[in-house]
């Protein structure tokens, strides 16, 4: 859908196949000073862009350990782009992770957007070839959620420029 809505270049990233260990830099991630191939991939990927959309699911009224991972190996790149969240699970729709979500990326300077879409018992919306079948409000708040998103990559821009 965001690629139809046209704002934006999407690039998407997958943490499983990203395969980050656990945190293993020797420095601190505000440093920059990464010596780790899959730091400097995942450092790329995540400074290249203006803003993000994650999609995570809920597990023990959390976001998923590798989310917390993935965060947590970088710094400087995470700053002044606005953040935005698709989540699953059953009947809080994976709320719960995002709310735990957002509390730890204001840390980094990452600013979460209210507009959301929230998938409610998601094992109801997969059809017998595994395929994810969203109903109309799933489009409707994704494309405010999106909306909103490039509205927020606009205005955050001059914060993210190079300070001279």
């Amino acid at each position: 859908m965001a690629r139809a809505q046209g704002e934006f270049e999407v690039v998407a990233c997958d943490l499983k196949e990203l395969a980050l260990p656990l945190l293993d830099e020797p420095e601190h991630p505000r440093t920059g000073k990464y010596s780790h191939a899959h730091t400097l991939r995942w450092s790329k990927l995540t400074a290249a862009a203006d803003a993000y959309v994650f999609v995570l699911p809920e597990y023990n009224f959390g976001p998923p350990a590798s989310l917390l991972n993935a965060l947590s190996y970088l710094s400087a790149e995470w700053a002044y782009k606005p953040a935005a969240f698709v989540s699953y699970g059953g009947m809080s729709g994976g709320i719960r992770a995002v709310q735990v979500a957002k509390q730890l990326m204001t840390t980094q300077k990452i600013v979460p957007l209210l507009e959301a879409v929230a998938v409610q018992n998601v094992g109801t919306l997969v059809d017998a070839e595994g395929k994810f079948q969203p109903a109309a409000l799933h489009g409707e708040s994704a494309a405010a959620m999106l909306k909103e998103l490039a509205r927020w990559a606009a205005a955050l821009r001059p914060l993210r420029a190079p300070t001279p």
